[in-house]
């Protein structure tokens, strides 16, 4: 059996077969900004208890982490973090969704941190000193990205750079380079569209025999361009499915048809990012491609 009908195979079987499972939306923790309880994904409280025990976090301390939560509240628990002057502070751990009623069990919370932190608990709170790194947190509402489970990057987000629990630097950012003259970047799933539409200009029968149409992965840079095109399957499905010269083939032909293409800059805690868009097409024995 040559490696296209085996392809052809593969496709059907996978059309068929429910493989993938999506995770769920995860509640994020809050910090006590000023006079504001603000929304944030970072997993502070986690790094500690990663470190303390590593080997046992389902059960640790006697929180459900995932035994017995929501499916989106996986951990079992909220953290809720304070600023105080220059430091960075733990001062409640709550049930999921507990701060929705406006209802803090406080003795509850307190066993917790009790629990978790023992002596370095005074009062009431716990200062953060394993923390190095920038905690973030958003000032609009205007999502640009989101894994779809618990990290968001926003518009418009607060940085605070951390070292041990001390505050270094606090600084408004915005995450996103609107240029005229470069092609919109906010929406991710309208991308694909765009290289779609660019793709179809290009004649895509050749002296070969190449069939590109396929599974891909575009890479859109820090500076909003095209810099790399790779088949979306695994190193053993490439060896199995594809031939080495149709792979360089079409990853090459794509990219060469992308490459003119200008996207507005991302950017994520204040410095620019990359990111793969997913595109998949079909060619038709004319050389013309669908989406």
């Amino acid at each position: 059996m040559n490696k296209a009908i085996k392809r052809i195979i593969s496709i059907l079987i996978f059309a068929i077969i429910p493989l993938k499972l999506f995770a769920s939306p995860q509640m994020p923790d809050f910090i006590i900004y000023k006079k504001d309880t603000i929304a944030t994904y970072n997993l502070i409280l986690e790094k500690y208890l990663q470190k303390i025990d590593s080997a046992n976090t389902n059960t640790l301390f006697g929180l459900s982490f995932r035994n017995n939560s929501s499916f989106n509240c996986w951990r079992g628990y909220q953290a809720i973090y304070k600023i105080e002057k220059d430091s960075l502070f733990i001062v409640d751990i709550i049930n999921c969704g507990e701060l929705i009623n406006k209802k803090i069990d406080k003795t509850q919370s307190l066993e917790k941190l009790k629990s978790i932190f023992g002596e370095k608990l005074r009062n009431n709170k716990v200062y953060i000193d394993w923390f190095d790194g920038i905690l973030n947190f958003p000032q609009t509402n205007d999502i640009l990205r989101w894994d779809g489970v618990f990290y968001k990057i926003f518009e418009k987000e607060k940085l605070i750079t951390i070292s041990n629990g001390i505050i270094l630097k606090t600084e408004d950012v915005s995450n996103y380079i609107d240029d005229p003259k470069k092609l919109d970047r906010r929406d991710k799933i309208k991308l694909s569209d765009i290289l779609f539409e660019k793709l179809k200009k290009e004649k895509w029968n050749n002296k070969n025999g190449f069939d590109c149409g396929s599974k891909y992965f575009v890479t859109i840079d820090q500076n909003g361009t095209i810099s790399k095109v790779r088949m979306a399957y695994t190193d053993k499905e490439l060896e199995e499915f594809f031939e080495k010269d149709e792979i360089n083939f079409c990853t090459n032909k794509i990219r060469n048809a992308l490459k003119s293409l200008k996207f507005d800059i991302i950017k994520d805690k204040g410095k620019p990012i990359s990111e793969d868009i997913f595109i998949e097409i079909l060619i038709k024995d004319n050389g013309i491609i669908e989406n």
